[in-house]
């Protein structure tokens, strides 16, 4: 993690990919990652208690029944998550292995990109030899890998755009909870 202690301390990622002969585009991933992985590992570790009346608290139980939230304080949890620009999310285990695939995917897409620019670099040396010939990486192989590499991070962008238009619908759907509950409290 030597690219995110350096960036932290103020190295810009152009400096970086150079440095680790790599793209911008890596650095600024790894980055992200490294920031989705520190906020996936946070550990609660403050409590939270109100009182309320008992017709407030059948309200908040009959919110959480028609939401399939099974215990108040993930209710609560979740409420929070909402108003912190976080997401009402119905399943966090799940939110967690697509940001993990999702990751996973970057990480390979950077990979494969790094193997074509190797290939390439390697025909510019003439050391594109297989088997003591003098045979080079075809174009036709270079573009098939560099179009696996936009594949890859296409498709990990793809996600992105999905869990973030999932969360943005999720808040849709808590906002209009939150309301319902307000508007029965009254």
């Amino acid at each position: 993690m030597e690219i995110v202690r350096e960036a932290a301390e103020g190295v810009s990622t152009s400096v970086l990919a150079e440095r680790f002969g790599v793209s911008v585009r890596a650095i600024q991933y790894t980055l992200k990652a490294d920031a989705e992985r520190q906020a996936d590992a946070a550990i609660p570790v403050s409590a939270v208690s109100v009182k309320v009346t008992a017709a407030e608290l059948a309200a908040l139980d009959a919110v959480l029944a028609k939401a399939e939230i099974e215990s108040r304080a993930e209710g609560l949890r979740r409420l929070i998550q909402a108003a912190g620009g976080g997401s009402f999310v119905p399943d966090a285990q799940l939110a967690a292995e697509m940001a993990r695939y999702r990751a996973s995917l970057h990480e390979v897409g950077n990979g494969v990109g790094q193997i074509a620019k190797q290939m390439t670099r390697a025909n510019r040396q003439g050391q594109g030899a297989v088997g003591g010939t003098s045979a080079e990486f075809t174009e036709l192989r270079l573009a098939q890998m560099r179009g696996l590499a936009r594949f890859i991070l296409d498709s990990a962008d793809e996600i992105d755009l999905l869990l973030r238009r999932r969360r943005d619908a999720m808040q849709l759907e808590a906002t209009a909870a939150l309301r319902e509950f307000a508007h029965a409290a009254e």
